[in-house]
């Protein structure tokens, strides 16, 4: 039987109204807008609103998916959720997801690879669709980072933001279509991003809470010589697992952590900033949401175009990592 080609029918996006700019954050914690620019790139982040949660971030980002893939929600066989900010515990955020959409065909469930996590998904996604289990795959990365962001840490509350990305899978013509995934992970290195409490080493007490237990920690400078060293390395992986190489990239489209990682990656990979899609002054790190919400925008600016070489990387706590390659 011939291998079927998966690719992406149709992308959405979703960021909340609610800007938080570094000015305002110079309110909050001993910062300034200058230096924020130069070490990260950001110079603004969305915030959800009293009330807004990841499930309603992902809704609104999953109906603009699904009207440009022109696929209705009862046509929707699979729902996968990255996130590391679900609503609750349990039930997963895709199941709420399914009951707001009334994709009531659909199984759900969610993954957590953190800024990972979007790329795991479709890695999984396109799986079931080339074994012939499902025809229709929802895929969506959604966070509300804001909730777990400590702002009185300055190291890392001028980082993070809210938003959703959204894409519907399903079988393309031959020769379009994702080639390739690279995906790895170190657990030796989970302490150097993670939220300790809440969970069942450390639950929740007034002892954790007191101790500011959850919300991220991040040994910056770690992380930061990590994905250095990792997106570069991921991306190169992918295109020689499909055959391709640096050459042939349309678009980069890289996790928006740090505008400095950026650029890391673009000289590994001998890429001009054109071929790199750039939004983290926008939305900061928005983590399993960056890359599906940069990949929307380009589509919606007319960046990328058919037959087209996508490439896909990022990385995230757990420590881990993931890169794709796909023609458009």
């Amino acid at each position: 039987m011939k291998d079927k080609s998966v690719g992406i029918l149709g992308t959405g996006k979703y960021t909340p109204d609610n800007r938080l700019t570094n000015a305002q954050l110079e309110q909050i914690v001993e910062t300034n807008d200058e230096w924020i620019v130069t070490m990260t790139g950001i110079k603004e982040r969305r915030i959800v609103a009293e009330g807004q949660a990841t499930s309603d971030l992902a809704y609104e980002a999953s109906v603009r998916a699904m009207k440009a893939a022109g696929v209705t929600a009862d046509q929707i066989d699979l729902i996968i959720v990255a996130t590391i900010t679900p609503d609750m515990f349990f039930p997963s955020t895709a199941c709420l997801l399914q009951e707001k959409l009334g994709a009531k065909r659909a199984a759900a469930y969610d993954l957590s690879a953190a800024c990972s996590g979007f790329i795991y998904a479709i890695a999984s996604a396109t799986g079931f669709i080339k074994m012939g289990m499902y025809k229709h795959v929802l895929v969506v990365g959604a966070e509300s980072l804001s909730r777990i962001t400590d702002y009185t840490d300055r190291n890392t509350c001028i980082l993070f933001g809210d938003g959703a990305g959204a894409v519907v899978l399903g079988e393309v013509p031959e020769g379009r279509g994702f080639k390739s995934f690279e995906l790895g992970a170190d657990g030796s290195g989970g302490e150097l991003l993670r939220i300790c409490g809440g969970g069942s080493r450390q639950p929740s007490s007034e002892q954790s809470v007191a101790e500011r237990r959850h919300f991220i920690e991040m040994n910056g400078r770690e992380v930061f010589k990590f994905a250095v060293r990792i997106m570069g390395n991921a991306a190169e992986e992918a295109l020689a697992k499909a055959g391709l190489t640096k050459e042939n990239i349309d678009l980069l489209i890289p996790h928006q952590a740090n505008i400095r990682i950026i650029q890391s990656a673009l000289d590994r990979l001998d890429l001009t900033r054109d071929k790199c899609m750039v939004n983290i002054d926008k939305y900061g790190n928005m983590s399993a949401a960056s890359i599906p919400v940069a990949l929307a925008e380009a589509v919606e600016e007319g960046r990328v175009k058919e037959g087209d070489c996508l490439v896909f990387v990022g990385f995230g706590g757990g420590l881990t990592w993931g890169a794709s390659v796909l023609i458009w």
